[in-house]
């Protein structure tokens, strides 16, 4: 065991390390069942401090690759194997609807109204110019940045498309991957299906588990478009597991197909870092990663952003690309000077501390 944490790294010592681990785990190094060197070993060996390794285990903890048992230390849960798991029975239970936020987690008013004011004070005349077909370059560099910092995602401004909410972007992928069935988790957020249904395409619908989709039924569709809500699924309220993430991009992968991840609610969890996104753990770039600021930011803003895989560029623009974008410039000036001050990540990391304080 070796692990190298590069000190002239953007990344903090923690997260360099939770990736490396991350890494062997998912790899065999440490097969499922095998027990992981204790906090003070890591710690000695990789030239981290103990709080450090006792963070990074807490990560994958968090995420589903490891376990810690009382006296015991950290074990691997994740396994291949659950890629063929047959006992996924579920019990559905409440969840927040997308479309609202509880209120103690809303964004500060007093932030929002200064921004306002800085963009106003700032773009003047520019707020009344029309949008860029795709939008404004500003905001898809701020969402590019700040997806590669929070959840270590190779982004160009030139893939991310902005508009009007979640619905809005669905409509785009419908007619993008038009021809292609779509698969969608049963139960899920019913305006997925409605908006697929309205535009003309195919869906099947898989029944969930505990850990994400049913295996027997992501074998038995015929459908090369897989529309997942990783995180918090609603109504179900399941997250997918490390190994189910892997198994869906498997899927995409033998079936020359994509992946449609919207990660609306991921950002608020009760961990220190964003949860990992299939986007990120696919070699082969069959991910389109969807979100929108309505949870993060208010419901009232009903902006999305969807980064779309190089390989579907070209054609995006040849057949889409004369779309004007639905989101007015003077909204996506606010969005990207909060982006980019750093406001909100640290509303972000607020919630999570109030998040994880409740739970104790």
């Amino acid at each position: 065991m070796k692990y190298i944490i590069d000190k002239t790294s953007n990344k903090p010592a923690y997260i360099q390390l939770y990736e490396q681990l991350r890494r062997d785990i998912a790899g065999g190094v440490y097969p499922f069942g095998a027990k992981l060197p204790s906090k003070r070993l890591l710690a000695e060996e990789s030239g981290v401090s103990v709080v450090t390794a006792e963070h990074t285990y807490s990560l994958l903890c968090d995420e589903g690759y490891i376990e810690a048992r009382e006296r015991s230390g950290c074990f691997v849960i994740y396994r291949e194997s659950d890629f063929l798991s047959q006992s996924e029975n579920i019990t559905v239970p409440e969840a927040i609807h997308p479309g609202r936020t509880g209120g103690e987690y809303d964004f500060p008013f007093s932030v929002i109204a200064k921004t306002i004011r800085k963009v106003l004070l700032d773009r003047g005349e520019d707020i009344l110019v029309k949008s860029p077909n795709n939008g404004c370059p500003e905001l898809r560099q701020a969402i590019a940045s700040y997806l590669a910092r929070a959840n270590g995602m190779a982004v160009k401004p030139d893939q991310v498309i902005i508009g009007s909410g979640a619905e809005y972007l669905y409509t785009l992928i419908a007619q993008l991957l038009k021809g292609r069935t779509f698969a969608i988790e049963d139960p899920s957020y019913k305006k997925i299906l409605q908006v697929y249904s309205a535009s003309g395409v195919k869906c099947d619908m898989l029944k969930l588990g505990k850990n994400g989709i049913r295996s027997p039924e992501l074998a038995g569709t015929d459908a090369t478009v897989l529309h997942i809500t990783p995180f918090n699924s609603y109504p179900s309220g399941i997250t997918a597991s490390a190994s189910k993430r892997r198994e869906y991009i498997r899927w995409a992968e033998e079936r020359d197909g994509f992946i449609v991840e919207d990660n609306y609610d991921s950002e608020l969890t009760v961990s220190t870092k964003n949860e990992d996104t299939v986007y990120s753990l696919s070699p082969e770039s069959r991910v389109i990663y969807l979100n929108t600021f309505s949870h993060t930011v208010a419901p009232s803003i009903r902006v999305g952003y969807m980064v779309l895989p190089e390989r579907l560029m070209d054609e995006f623009e040849e057949r889409l690309g004369f779309y004007s974008c639905t989101v007015p410039v003077f909204e996506q000036y606010i969005l990207a000077e909060l982006m980019t001050s750093g406001n909100f990540e640290r509303h972000i990391n607020r919630v999570r501390r109030k998040k994880r304080r409740e739970r104790i």
